[in-house]
Parts: structure tokens; C-alpha cells; sequence
């Protein structure tokens, strides 16, 4: 018994991180190698696999213009949904953390913004087809003030609609760590600011916002991997006119094309990498954590 007790208090801390260990070899490291090596597969171009290592996949991915627009609207898309959720996100944070005085009020304003996440996405991105269909609420409101005699095209099955829908779904996320820092602010200091002369522009700019950097990097982190990975509201908002890279590999992986697939989806993770390692080195997210 002794025995055994001395062999864990020596190798303590490697038994209490093997579970953790174990489920990120088998839940995150190995599916990685198995995409890696299913890119480097021959494709034939007619569902057939061949045991022939090669690159062409990722040529095709730098060689198509076809592809090469869909990171471009994958990037505009992202760059656009950041910058409103961003803006729609501080403006509700900022109002619960500054503007409401009682805790409970607080929390039960929150818990408003919490409710529409009770159901599923699809749903909620299903939700707005009948806002912003042909027949639907805004062109029937439209046309029945003046303003328009047709109904308008662009509200449906286009980027504004895939783009509402994101901006919808997504603000929460950025929502909620700013929430979480913004609660954290020492009043003393916007008290002191204000003291020496301080407007409430520069208490914003020069306080506030500084101490909300590890919110808006977490917000943004999670932002751009939603955004990157999402294919559920092209599909259903976009119709067959906005193309993404999740949408592409979709297609492909339902044309059984897998190797294409596997490629598209490295390129895809490195991407998405590359943008969270950027935005944890400018900006210290374990302060947050």
C-alpha cells in the first residue's frame, strides 16, 4: 500500500492530466491526422480513392478562382459580422454593466438575450424566411407604405440574409465576454477619470476600452471560428448565391469527395489558427480566464 502510494504522489500530476490527455489524442489530435493524411489522398475526380500520396489538392485550392472566392467572401463575411457584433455587442454590454443599476435587473436582461440560444440554430436561421421572403412581413410593410412596388430581391437568398442571420446568432458571443469584463471594471477609476476632467468619450476611449481588450479578443475568437465553420445558413439563407469555404467542403464531403473535402478543411483550420494565435499574442486573453 505504501508502495502505491508513493508511486502516486511521484506521477500525480501525469494521472490527473491523462484523462484530459487521452480525450484530446483521440477527439482533436487524431482526427486531425486522419484529415491530413485523406488530403494528401489521389481523388479521381468519380468517388474513387486511390493509395497515391499527392499535393494536387491543395494546387487545385491555390489554382481555382472559383476557390479562391470563397475565401475572399469567407473574409468579407467574417470581417463585416466581427465589426457589427462588435458594435451591437459593447452597446448591450456596456448599457447592462453602466446603465442598470440593480443586480437582478441586470441578470434578468441578460437572461433575455440568453433565451432565443434555448432552441436550435436552424430554427432561429429558418426563423427569418418569413421576414424577409417575397411574401413576407418587411416587403408586405414595404409595399404597403409606398416605398416600394416590387418586392425586394435582396432580402432572401442573398449575403444580406446570411449576414442578418450571423449578426443575430453570433452577437451573444461577443456579448457576453465583454459582459464579463466590463462587470470587472474597478468604478474607482471612471470615478477618478471623470474627477480630472475626463469626458465620457475620453473615459470610454482611454478606460474603458483598454480594459475590455481580453473581452473583445475572446468575443472575436469565437466570431471568427463560428463564422468559418458555418454552412447551416448559406445553405438555407443563401441559397445557390453566396459561396463560403464551410459551403464548398459541404458540398464536396456530400459528393463523397472527400480528399478535396480534407484539403479545404486544413487550409481552412490554419486560416482560423493563424487569426486566434494573432489575436492571443496582441492581446493577454489569460487575464480573462
Amino acid at each position: 500500500m505504501a508502495g502505491l502510494t508513493a508511486i502516486f504522489n511521484r506521477y500525480s500530476t501525469a494521472i490527473q492530466i491523462s484523462p484530459l490527455a487521452i480525450s484530446l489524442l483521440l477527439f482533436l489530435v487524431g482526427p486531425v491526422i486522419v484529415i491530413i493524411i485523406l488530403s494528401l489522398w489521389k481523388f479521381d475526380g468519380f468517388m474513387t480513392l486511390e493509395g497515391v500520396w499527392t499535393f494536387r489538392n491543395y494546387e487545385r485550392i491555390f489554382t481555382r478562382s472559383l476557390t479562391l472566392d470563397n475565401y475572399l467572401q469567407t473574409g468579407k463575411m467574417l470581417l463585416i459580422t466581427l465589426a457589427v457584433t462588435f458594435v451591437i455587442g459593447f452597446t448591450l454590454a456596456y448599457f447592462l454593466v453602466f446603465d442598470i443599476v440593480k443586480l437582478r435587473t441586470k441578470m434578468l436582461l441578460f437572461l433575455l438575450c440568453v433565451v432565443p440560444f434555448w432552441t436550435s440554430a436552424v430554427i432561429r436561421t429558418v426563423a427569418w424566411i418569413p421576414f424577409l421572403g417575397k411574401e413576407g412581413i418587411i416587403n408586405q410593410a414595404v409595399i404597403g407604405i409606398g416605398l416600394s412596388d416590387a418586392p425586394l430581391e435582396f432580402l432572401l437568398f442573398s449575403e444580406f440574409a446570411v449576414l442578418l442571420s450571423y449578426i443575430q446568432i453570433f452577437t451573444l458571443f461577443m456579448m457576453a465576454p465583454l459582459f464579463n469584463v466590463m462587470a470587472r471594471i474597478n468604478k474607482d477609476l471612471i470615478e477618478a477619470a471623470r474627477d480630472n476632467g475626463a469626458s465620457s468619450i475620453q473615459i470610454l476611449w482611454n478606460v474603458i476600452l483598454p480594459l475590455c481588450k481580453p473581452g473583445i479578443a475572446i468575443g472575436a475568437i469565437f466570431v471568427i471560428a463560428l463564422v468559418a465553420s458555418d454552412f447551416t445558413a448559406i445553405r438555407i439563407l443563401g441559397g445557390s448565391q453566396v459561396g463560403t469555404v464551410a459551403a464548398s467542403m459541404a458540398n464536396q464531403i456530400y459528393n463523397v469527395q472527400y480528399p478535396p473535402a480534407a484539403a479545404t478543411a486544413m487550409i481552412l483550420l490554419l486560416a482560423v489558427m493563424l487569426l486566434v494565435g494573432g489575436i492571443m499574442r496582441v492581446v493577454d486573453v489569460r487575464r480573462q480566464l
